[in-house]
């Protein structure tokens, strides 16, 4: 399971700063914390906690912003000869980048990227490394982008 967080975060671009869980009945896997009663990652493996079509995970990063992500095992099936993996088949809007404040951080983000007489517009292009607004795209979504960087994560668990 820590590998599939390694794969959440590379197709949000965020960089693995913070805490966090994925949640299966009343198991809880992450960054092991006995206080919070999480067990570690590494010690589970996906199969084990979804192992069936219709299973589901609940996986929260940042538990600040408190990014809620629930997953659904849609199928079980054999690796396809030839196909790499992991891969992005689809999806939509671009990821909010990392401590923007969760969903209202990002909606309020947004608003101000979109104004330019905002008093924090300036700041935001300078925090995102933005020379304008009209670089960040909330709808845009680039399959082939997050393919690439799932191919980097995917030659990083090879060499380890």
């Amino acid at each position: 399971m820590r590998e599939l967080h390694d794969v959440i975060q590379a197709t949000f671009g965020w960089e693995d700063y913070h805490m966090w869980a994925f949640e299966s009945g009343r198991d809880r896997y992450g960054a092991a914390d006995r206080d919070l009663g999480i067990r570690s990652a590494a010690s589970k493996q996906l199969r084990q906690a979804a192992p069936h079509a219709g299973d589901r995970l609940r996986y929260t990063y940042d538990f600040g912003d408190d990014w809620e992500h629930d997953i659904l095992v849609e199928d079980v099936t054999e690796p396809e000869p030839d196909t790499a993996y992991p891969r992005c088949l689809t999806g939509r809007r671009a990821c909010p980048p990392e401590d923007c404040g969760g969903m209202w951080g990002y909606d309020y983000l947004i608003e101000i990227l979109a104004d330019p007489d905002h008093e924090e517009h300036e700041d935001r292009l300078e925090w995102l490394g933005l020379d304008s607004a009209d670089q960040f795209d909330p709808a845009a979504f680039d399959p082939a982008q997050i393919n690439s960087a799932l191919s980097t994560h995917a030659t990083v668990l090879v060499e380890n």
